[in-house]
C-alpha cells in the first residue's frame, strides 16, 4: 500500500472550494497577498473545519493583479517578512475556529523562485521555523526549499503536480511555455500514479526525472480541478494508493 497526501490551493476565489475540500486531505489557503481576503480566509477555514480537513498557509507575493505569478525582486528579508505576515493572518482565523495550521506551501512565483534560489528558500524556511517550528514546509520535490528545510531543521514534504509539466531538472515548466499545463485527465492520472509508485516522471523533453511524492497538488483554480480530484481518488483506490494527512505520510 502506498501513502500520499492530496492537496489543493484554495481560498483563491475560484468557487470550487466547498466541493473540493471533502475530497482532499490537505488544503492550502491563500492569505490575502496574491488572492483572497479576510472574509474568504474565514470562510475557507470554516469549510475545512466542517469537513475535518487539515489546512495550511499558502503565502505568495503581493501581486493580486497577476495572481502572484509575476517574479518580483524582493530581498530575502522582505520574503521572510511577507511570509511571516501571512502565516500570522491565517493562523488568527484558525485559532478563532479552534484549529491550527498543519503546513506552509508558498504560492506561484514565490514558490518557483525559492525552488531555485537558496537564499529565498532559506528566508521562507526561517519564517516557518520562527513562527511555529512544528509546521511542515510543503515544497517542490528536489528543490532548494527542501534543502533549506533540512538546514534549519523543520519538517518538509515533497510535492508533485497532477496538472503541470516538468523540465529535465525537476522544475515546473513555466506557464508561459507550450505544454506547461496537463489538460488531459488520463495523462495526468497516469503520471501521478507513476510518480507515487515508481518515483519518476517524464519531463517535457522526454527524460525520466527522479521525484519524491509525499503530496499531490491539484490547482483549485483550474477548470478541471474538481474532475481531477475525483478521478485521482478513483485511480488511487484502483492502484493501492491510500490518501492521508501530510503528518502521517512523512511519519
Amino acid at each position: 500500500m502506498y501513502l500520499v497526501d492530496l492537496n489543493s490551493d484554495l481560498g483563491e476565489g475560484a468557487g470550487f472550494d466547498s466541493a473540493i475540500i471533502p475530497l482532499i486531505t490537505s488544503a492550502n489557503i491563500a492569505c490575502g497577498f496574491h488572492a483572497g481576503d479576510s472574509n474568504i480566509m474565514c470562510k475557507t477555514v470554516e469549510l475545512c473545519r466542517q469537513s475535518n480537513v487539515v489546512f495550511g498557509a499558502h503565502p505568495g507575493y503581493p501581486d493580486k493583479e497577476n495572481f502572484g505569478r509575476t517574479n518580483m525582486s524582493l530581498t530575502p528579508d522582505e520574503v521572510y517578512n511577507i511570509t511571516l505576515c501571512q502565516l500570522g493572518a491565517l493562523s488568527a482565523f484558525a485559532k478563532a475556529k479552534g484549529a491550527r495550521l498543519q503546513h506552509v506551501k508558498p504560492h506561484g512565483a514565490m514558490y518557483n523562485m525559492a525552488g531555485k534560489d537558496f537564499d529565498l528558500a532559506l528566508a521562507i524556511a526561517n519564517a516557518v521555523k520562527d513562527f511555529d517550528d512544528s509546521l511542515i514546509l510543503l515544497a517542490l520535490s528536489g528543490s532548494k526549499m527542501i534543502e533549506a528545510a533540512k538546514q534549519v531543521g523543520i519538517k518538509y514534504a515533497s510535492e508533485v503536480f497532477a496538472d503541470r509539466a516538468y523540465e529535465s531538472d525537476g522544475s515546473l515548466r513555466a506557464r508561459s511555455l507550450e505544454g506547461a499545463m496537463i489538460t488531459d485527465e488520463q495523462e495526468a492520472i497516469s503520471r501521478v500514479v507513476r510518480m507515487i509508485k515508481e518515483g519518476r516522471v517524464t519531463a517535457y523533453t522526454g527524460e525520466d526525472v527522479p521525484i519524491e511524492a509525499h503530496s499531490v497538488c491539484v490547482h483549485g483554480d483550474g477548470e478541471k480541478a474538481l474532475d481531477f480530484v475525483r478521478a485521482l481518488n478513483k485511480a488511487f483506490a484502483e492502484n493501492e494508493i491510500k490518501t492521508a494527512e501530510l503528518s502521517e505520510v512523512i511519519g
